[in-house]
């Protein structure tokens, strides 16, 4: 099973930090962020490779990052700024293609951060053999229209999913970690080649549910999104208290 991680954005949100380093390598209670990702991501259990898929820019930054890291590889996109990167989705398919991978895929954001052991969802992968999107009780309801809102049977197979809902149902959201069987990548690829969204990673989920069983897993304890000075600001004082 190999781990992509989707690491190509330019986080202007978050400059100056992010003018000259990405945001994945921003430390967090001393050590790189995407370090503290990967300690939860890898425990899943069954990963072979991490891949790292970022652009020309922050690529020289990741191969430093990497060297002491056995097992992961680095691949850039090519893009150099917003104007012309291929989006999330868009730079899963150029790691397939690139990397010529044909396996299971586990495929996280470089900017997400989990407070606690997270190895039920390789357990998750085991019980359903299916996609599967983690999700989040983002638990505010006026908070949903930043992210998505998704609705699962007793099962935990999606029956709703709807990006950016100007008047969600419930406070249950995806958020950018899947488990993608090798049997779905065909559809990774049709996604693509139909010109859909290359953009926001749940969108491929919202095309995907209602053609194949898609399944949730709950994430547990706490989960951070590092879009801002200030959500890095939080994931610092936790992460250092629990250091």
């Amino acid at each position: 099973m190999k781990l992509i991680v989707l690491a190509a954005g330019y986080a202007t949100r978050l400059y100056p930090l992010t003018l000259d380093r990405p945001k994945p390598l921003l430390e967090v209670a001393g050590r790189p962020m995407l370090d503290h990702l990967l300690d939860r991501v890898l425990a899943i259990g069954g990963i072979d490779e991490t891949i790292v898929v970022t652009n020309a820019k922050f690529a020289p930054a990741f191969a430093d990052w990497a060297r002491a890291r056995p097992g992961v590889a680095v691949v850039s996109d090519g893009t150099t700024s917003e104007s012309d990167r291929l989006g999330a989705i868009g730079d899963i398919g150029y790691v397939l293609e690139t990397c010529g991978l044909d396996d299971d895929l586990v495929v996280v954001a470089g900017d997400n951060l989990f407070g606690s052991d997270i190895s039920g969802f390789g357990r998750r992968i085991e019980e359903v053999a299916a996609p599967i999107l983690a999700v989040y009780d983002i638990g505010d309801i006026a908070e949903m229209p930043k992210y998505n809102q998704v609705q699962a049977d007793a099962t935990g197979r999606i029956t709703f999913f709807e990006e950016k809902p100007e008047h969600a149902a419930t406070t249950l959201a995806g958020i950018a970690l899947y488990y993608y069987p090798r049997g779905t990548l065909p559809l990774i690829r049709e996604y693509l080649s139909g010109g859909n969204n290359p953009d926001q990673p749940g969108r491929l989920v919202q095309w995907l549910y209602p053609r194949i069983p898609v399944y949730t897993w709950l994430v547990p304890g706490a989960w951070y999104d590092i879009g801002s000075h200030e959500s890095l600001a939080e994931a610092d004082a936790v992460f250092s208290r629990l250091a």
